[in-house]
Order: C-alpha cells, then sequence, then structure tokens
C-alpha cells in the first residue's frame, strides 16, 4: 500500500560501489557552523561537557544528543536539506534534521563526519500513520550519519556503547514517541544484522533496508545525487503539516 506516486523519478540501480570516502569537517550549505545559533549550540555543549567531564570527542557529542533531544521537538517534517540553523530557530526537527544538527556540531569540533545513504522501506513507518499507509512513500532515503573518532568511522547508532543488542526495554519499533534519534541512546540500532543483532532480534533492522547507496561525504552530496525522499511538489503540500506534526501524536487513532 506504499506509494511511489510523490516520489522522485530514480533509477533502480542506485547501488554505489564500494569504496572508501573521506568525511570532512568544513561546513556545508546544510551544515551552517558558522551562524550564530550554531555557533551557540557549540559552545553549550562545550559547557556542559565540561561539568559533567565529558573531555573526549565521544562524550561531547553524547552530551550534545542529549540538548538536541530535549530542545529540539521531533516531527515529521520532510525537508532533508533544510538549514541546520533553521531547525534550531525552529526548535522542531524530523530525524533526518536533528542528525544533521549532531553532525554540524561534531564538525565544529574538528570531528569528520560522512554519511551512508540507506533506502529504507515504506512499511518500517506504518505504525506511525496506519490511516495514512496509501500516501507513505514506497521508500525512504535516510542520511545514516558517521564520525571519525579515533581514526576509526562510527555511525550514530555505536557513538553510545556498552548497550546490549536488545536495550533497555526493547528494540526500537517506529512507533509511539520515541524516533531514531532518540533510541540510538537507548538500544542498539543495526541495518546489517551482525551475529549479535541478527534474525528476529529487536535491534536487527535489516529486513527494512531495501539498498544500501554507500558513503557520502556529506549529506549535502547524497540529496545532491539521489534527490530527497518526496518530489519537490509533494514535499511543498506536506511540509506545512508534518512539519508541525509532533511524532507520535495522533498516529495511532
Amino acid at each position: 500500500m506504499t506509494s511511489r506516486l510523490l516520489m522522485p523519478v530514480r533509477t533502480r540501480d542506485e547501488r554505489t560501489p564500494v569504496r572508501e570516502v573521506p568525511g570532512s569537517a568544513r561546513p556545508t550549505p546544510i551544515l551552517d557552523l558558522e551562524h550564530p545559533l550554531v555557533t551557540a549550540l557549540v559552545a553549550r555543549v562545550l559547557r556542559e561537557s565540561e561539568a559533567r567531564g565529558a573531555v573526549t570527542d565521544r562524550a561531547r557529542l553524547q552530551v550534545a544528543h542529549g540538548i538536541l533531544v530535549t530542545a529540539v521537538r521531533p516531527v515529521y517534517s520532510v525537508e532533508d536539506r533544510r538549514r541546520v540553523s533553521r531547525t534550531l530557530r525552529l526548535g522542531r526537527g524530523s530525524c533526518s534534521q536533528r542528525m544533521a544538527v549532531l553532525e554540524a556540531v561534531a564538525r565544529s569540533l574538528g570531528v569528520e563526519t560522512r554519511v551512508r545513504g540507506l533506502l529504507v522501506d515504506g512499511t518500517f513507518w506504518y505504525p506511525r500513520f496506519p490511516r495514512l499507509r496509501a500516501f507513505v512513500p514506497e521508500e525512504v532515503l535516510l542520511a545514516w550519519p558517521e564520525f571519525r573518532l579515533d581514526d576509526t568511522w562510527v555511525p550514530i547508532a555505536e557513538l553510545f556503547t556498552g548497550l546490549a543488542p536488545d536495550g533497555h526495554g526493547g528494540g526500537f519499533t517506529n512507533a509511539g514517541a520515541e524516533t531514531l534519534f532518540e533510541a540510538v541512546a537507548r538500544t542498539t540500532v543495526d541495518w546489517d544484522a551482525p551475529a549479535a543483532c541478527a534474525g528476529s532480534a529487536p535491534c536487527d533492522l535489516s529486513a527494512h533496508l531495501r539498498t544500501d547507496l554507500g558513503r557520502f561525504s556529506s549529506r549535502d552530496e547524497l540529496f545532491d545525487l539521489h534527490g530527497q525522499t518526496l518530489c519537490r511538489p509533494a514535499r511543498t503540500l506536506a511540509e506545512p503539516v508534518l512539519g508541525r506534526w509532533s511524532a507520535g501524536a495522533g498516529t495511532a487513532a
């Protein structure tokens, strides 16, 4: 019951050849690091990190994640190319937009970032839109951030180490108020089904992954090449409603 009507036209063979992709700590149009709202957020992260004794880049990013969970309200915005500064100004954002803010903080701290492009089956979002399934896109383009920490690329789901495969209170179900952005701090979220998370384990999301597009030096590069989930007219119509619709609010009835 998913729909392709509101999606941009994509070629069917979009798999990117496996290659090592460098990241960057430079600003981009989306990651506008020099904007006063971004620099103010980074200053807050540094203050709170110092107060908590968070001295490593990983620990500072964990602090930043916690700040964003409370400071930026989760909504279903469909504008993935929105500037980080605008997300902060609005005080609300989608998972993708809040992940972009975390990337901006990382780059401001001198941590290189890149993204992995994932085409996720639209049915993954059915629990959130039970009465609107016919309008759920057939596939959703997700920019999954990675951070260069201690010379190793660390996906956002591994920023919080020491989690059991099922986390605390079960895996991520994509239902209710919790979104992917919040979930990574509580439970393992994995798109590749490693041995510890394979099969029916709640942390295994590999069955929802349609296509791995590979790595990109920035989310700007990903969206330049593959477009966003919805075409421009669909985004224009949907954003005024979905951009204010709180995640988990009014989706189950």
